[in-house]
């Protein structure tokens, strides 16, 4: 079966924009393929920074022929709806319709419509201009002559050439040239910018491929990845140092090279008192370079490592020389941020009224930056106010949490007023991901309290599903006050995530404080310090979201969630208890027990049969029911008293004994009997199985 090959071939592309372009090239084109009646065998898109590539292989030569029969009117329908009729199926008289007898609706109109199948060059020559024009970048360009006409090309940065060649595996192929703004697509593409520059001739993929490797291009991304890589490594290795891995640099920068080689550069060792997170983020950020450390070390070494995309003829000297003498000038900007930071701020004597709403000292560096922030109304929120403000409202909920969690009151205090400071320093307006970290360190400079210090950087994680909880109580404490106030606020004025869309990161935020309060088995009443039922209902979706990673049944979490349940780590050890009992046989066999007398009971409501207020001793008849309320009566109290202590395996083990009871009952007695006060009474002893377990959970949403 034939193959088809795609190149768009334009200027350079942002690297963090190539993948998911390859991605959407894929799947735009598949599915108009498939749309219009082909289907394929497989697909594979490809990246470099100048190109997108597709290879579908195995694409049928032909869309099938199409044979479709379209019911219309009756004959004798109104003239109006048979000139509709006709419109839409593509007919000029009803002469050209067929007419079908029905014996019940009687004679009507039926129009079949042959629709021939296409060639596959056919349909790519039409699909591909619109699939083009209409390309989903986040950003994208107009240039040239023709940028300034209505409806001119827009593409991520300007489209160069296309190639489109279809044809059989080992026979010639043809190329499909369609047009589009002046470029018309061919077999003709073009290697690398400085080594290769020639034009060269392709067929299908894999001529392709080779064609351009020879050109000095690497068309796989994977590859080029994995050559910077083992290339680092080795580098690193040659010279008694290991590289610093970065999987997002990496991404990066395998997308701006077709011809990836690997250099090493050096800087002076006196930058080496700059924090290893600034130099690593220096290095980064401005010339995408990866740093390196001694082998099993911490510390950074004064080694880079580079990615090139030329193969220069002295080794890389020249690159590599050019590469650190940008790196100096940004290590020593670093530099000047480092020490400045720990300076005295040169307004200290506007800072008196601010530094007195915060207890501050302005005698230390980073007290002087809260209340530079403070004094400046730095807005958080145009709705919410200021930084300052924020940090008031952290402060006194971090009061009253402090009393939750047992973390010291004058050191929670003392944090919550220098959390946000190092957002007035320079390090941080230079690398903005660096908040929190440098707030620590200024802090440790400045000779705070080690549980302060941690809080300062804590009171931000955990960040995502795999980031670090803080373990410090003060950090703790810090790290729910913050999260819990963005939540709040936001809450406040209807700021909440919306579908896939969460510009303030609130799910990150709640998700946030379920794993603080599961993982470091805090006991806090989430409306209670909220005081927003809506937003007690978010954080039941969070923790629905965390227990199901954790491998708990959805059906176990529902049987124990109640609208009203706000103390999480409570549900969460419910959850525990009733997965670990309703695996076991007294409490697979309970279950079934109960949710038959459950849902005998509820159609026995739903009809309105009459049921005893409660249960009668002297009307239980058979030693059956006799031994079930006896023991449902003790299984109750010591269940309840089991959780009245928060005993859940306890309180599953109680119900565990209602198992034989339960059993017999349904064996010996007719639950219906012909007496109506027996009748009453025994649905009333229904009633408390389902009273019984519902102290633990509701045993009519577990499945099976």
């Amino acid at each position: 079966m034939p193959n088809l090959l795609l190149e768009l071939r334009s200027e350079e592309i942002p690297a963090r924009m190539q993948r998911k372009a390859a991605g959407d090239l894929k799947k735009l084109v598949t599915d108009a393929l498939v749309e219009a009646g082909l289907s394929y065998e497989g697909a594979r898109e490809y990246w470099t920074p100048r190109r997108l590539a597709l290879d579908i292989h195995g694409l049928t030569a032909r869309s099938a022929d199409v044979r479709e029969e379209r019911k219309g009117p009756r004959t004798d329908a109104n003239e109006k709806a048979i000139e509709g009729f006709l419109r839409g199926a593509g007919l000029s008289s009803v002469s050209e319709a067929q007419v079908v007898s029905d014996p019940k609706k009687g004679d009507f109109y039926v129009a079949v419509i042959s629709k021939p199948g296409r060639a596959a060059e056919e349909i790519v020559a039409e699909v591909m201009p619109g699939i083009i024009r209409d390309f989903p970048w986040p950003k994208s360009m107009r240039w040239g002559n023709a940028s300034s006409k209505s409806g001119a090309l827009r593409w991520v940065r300007p489209l160069q050439s296309i190639v489109c060649t279809f044809g059989p595996e080992h026979e010639e192929t043809v190329v499909i040239p369609f047009k589009i703004d002046g470029i018309t697509a061919s077999n003709i593409t073009y290697g690398h910018r400085f080594h290769a520059p020639e034009a060269i001739t392709v067929r299908r993929f894999d001529d392709y491929a080779a064609s351009l490797e020879k050109a000095k291009v690497i068309l796989d991304a994977e590859r080029r990845k994995d050559i910077i890589l083992h290339d680092a490594r080795d580098i690193a290795f040659a010279n008694g140092l290991e590289l610093v891995e970065d999987e997002g640099l990496l991404e990066e920068v395998s997308g701006l090279v077709e011809w990836p080689q690997v250099l090493m550069g050096s800087f002076e060792e006196d930058y080496l008192s700059i924090p290893s997170e600034i130099i690593r983020l220096t290095i980064k950020t401005n010339q995408k370079c990866f740093v390196t450390r001694k082998q099993g070390e911490d510390t950074l070494s004064n080694r880079f490592i580079l990615v090139s995309n030329i193969q220069a003829h002295d080794g890389g000297k020249e690159i590599v020389h050019g590469n650190g003498k940008v790196v100096r000038a940004r290590l020593s900007d670093a530099l000047h941020f480092w020490k400045r930071d720990q300076g005295n701020l040169p307004d200290l004597e506007t800072l008196a009224a601010s530094a007195a709403k915060f207890c501050l000292d302005l005698k230390k560096p980073l007290d002087q930056r809260m209340a530079k922030l403070d004094a400046l109304d730095v807005t958080f929120h145009a709705k919410l106010g200021t930084q300052g403000a924020r940090v008031a409202r952290i402060r006194a909920l971090a009061k009253e949490l402090a009393a939750v969690t047992g973390a010291d009151t004058a050191l929670t205090d003392r944090a919550a007023v220098l959390a946000k400071a190092d957002l007035r320093t320079e390090a941080v307006g230079e690398f903005p991901e660096l908040q929190g970290l440098m707030g620590r360190k200024y802090a440790v400079l400045q000779g705070e309290n080690a549980s302060v210090a941690a809080a300062i950087e804590d009171h931000y994680k955990p960040q995502g599903p795999s980031d670090r909880v803080p373990e410090d109580k003060v950090a703790i404490t810090l790290a729910l006050a913050d999260k819990l106030d963005t939540l709040t606020g936001f809450w406040a004025i209807d700021e909440k995530p919306t579908g896939s869309k969460d510009p303030f990161a609130l799910r990150r935020a709640a998700l946030g404080v379920v794993r603080i309060l599961l993982e470091r088995r805090v006991r806090l009443p989430l409306l209670a310090t909220t005081r927003d039922g809506d937003l007690l209902s978010f954080f039941h979706d969070r923790l629905k979201v965390y227990l199901r990673d954790q491998g708990a049944r959805h059906d176990l979490i529902d049987a124990v969630l109640t609208p009203d349940a706000d103390d999480l780590l409570m549900v969460a050890r419910r959850v525990e208890a009733l997965t670990a009992f309703i695996t076991s046989e007294d409490g697979k066999n309970l279950l079934a027990g109960t949710k038959r007398a459950t849902q005998l009971l509820a159609a026995e409501e739903k009809k309105g049969t009459v049921i005893a207020d409660g249960v009668s001793p002297a009307l239980l008849k058979l030693d059956a029911e006799t031994e079930l309320f006896a023991a449902i009566s003790s299984a109750s109290k010591d269940a309840a008293g089991a959780v009245a202590g928060e005993d859940f395996r306890s309180a599953m083990e109680a119900l565990s004994k209602l198992r034989g009871p339960v059993d017999r009952f349904f064996d010996e007695v007719l639950v219906n009997d012909e007496d109506a006060a027996i009748r009453a009474n025994r649905l009333a002893l229904l009633r408390l199985i389902r009273e019984a377990t519902g102290t633990v959970a509701d045993f009519s949403k577990i499945s099976g």
